[in-house]
């Protein structure tokens, strides 16, 4: 059965009163096949994109299913970053705020490990965490992981790129045998492979491409510019098109850095993240970015993988993505929760064909735009 909207799913009355809560009807392509098997308590190694509703996809089956007089972990969920365990847990709170008694901890570098006891004290049935941390709180016996029900790995490529195999396995020998696995990521490695023949033989297996309808309130725009021009661009779309909460994407460290000193010059609070910033730099600059203390946030594909701020509303493309798959990851990171949101892309000439590569690989809809003229009529590769 091919779902349309949530309410065909058979979901519980106070998940449903979340989703109506957020304006969230129909589920995504990767949530429509997720979200049943899933729930039929089937293994899943899911290849979806990020900003696609992966979080939903498993965390819905992962609520529905949970034994509220149980006073264990039910479901662990691990993933790379600190900010993604943070996103997730902001996430999974909002879908089950009508389910009384439900307690989510995150467990994450960064933070003092006696304010992650006490949570952990409270006996939380969902836990988030990243490998590393999640070992130490096992190690000192904070944490008892032993009787999950679910385990999911989300952006597993990236943890796996992070160097977390090892810690992975120690986690999947404590865990139980017959535990529900749920494997997202935006790639299969050759090291996501061979975690799945390992721990997931027999697991039914998900493909979702890059599809414009479940990004469906993103407006796209593509401006035809020299380098010289892109500030000034950037400038002019800031002030005609309302933008308050923005990410700026480069492909390098050194373009990020030339694009936010740039930023900085037109008056704007901005800040940056790419390769060379450390852990505690990158945390200050994230904290600081929710807060609102800067309104502007310029990053390499690399350097943003697991941020997930909900409200940005405008993203810009300064340099047009090396890859396919980036162009749908980096506008994906606004017209979250049923907000609207607008992408901008600077494409120069010796882009141009990489731009039309792209157009026809994500089947998008976008519109050129002159900021000199009028925006021409959308067209859809």
């Amino acid at each position: 059965m091919e779902y349309t909207s949530f309410e065909q799913m058979d979901l519980s009355e106070e998940v449903m009163r979340a989703l109506d809560k957020m304006g969230m009807k129909t589920p995504t392509s990767v949530q429509k096949q997720a979200i049943p098997l899933l729930m039929d308590n089937r293994c899943v190694i899911a290849k979806a994109p990020t900003g696609t509703g992966k979080t939903f996809a498993f965390g819905i089956p992962i609520l529905e299913y949970l034994n509220m007089d149980a006073d264990f972990v039910q479901a662990l969920i691990l993933c790379p970053t600190r900010e993604l365990a943070l996103q997730i847990c902001t996430e999974l709170r909002a879908l089950g705020a009508f389910i009384k008694g439900l307690k989510i901890c995150g467990i994450i570098g960064g933070q003092k490990m006696d304010k992650q006891v006490q949570m952990l004290r409270k006996k939380p049935q969902i836990v988030v965490a990243t490998p590393g941390r999640l070992l130490d709180h096992v190690q000192h016996r904070n944490i008892d992981i032993s009787d999950i029900y679910t385990l999911v790995l989300d952006e597993a490529d990236k943890m796996l790129d992070m160097g977390f195999i090892k810690d992975i396995r120690k986690i999947m020998k404590i865990t139980p045998q017959d535990k529900q696995i749920a494997m997202f990521s935006a790639t299969m490695s050759r090291e996501v492979m061979n975690i799945t023949w390992e721990y997931m033989d027999g697991a039914d297996e998900i493909e979702v491409a890059p599809k414009a309808e479940d990004m469906p309130k993103i407006s796209q725009y593509i401006l035809h510019l020299e380098e010289r021009e892109k500030m000034d661009a950037f400038g002019k779309i800031m002030e005609r098109y309302n933008c308050n909460r923005v990410m700026a994407f480069c492909n390098t460290k050194t373009r990020v850095r030339v694009v936010t000193e740039g930023i900085k010059r037109l008056g704007y609070k901005a800040e940056c993240l790419h390769g060379d910033i450390g852990q505690g730099a990158r945390n200050r600059i994230m904290d600081d970015f929710r807060r609102g203390k800067f309104d502007i946030l310029v990053a390499t594909d690399v350097a943003a993988r697991g941020i997930d701020v909900s409200d940005i509303d405008t993203v810009f493309n300064f340099e047009v993505p090396n890859e396919n798959e980036y162009y749908l990851h980096r506008i994906g990171r606004t017209g979250r929760a049923g907000r609207a949101g607008q992408a901008f892309t600077f494409v120069n000439y010796s882009q141009s064909l990489r731009m039309d590569d792209i157009l026809h690989y994500t089947k998008v809809q976008t519109q050129e735009l002159d900021l000199n003229g009028t925006e021409e009529a959308a067209e859809e590769s």
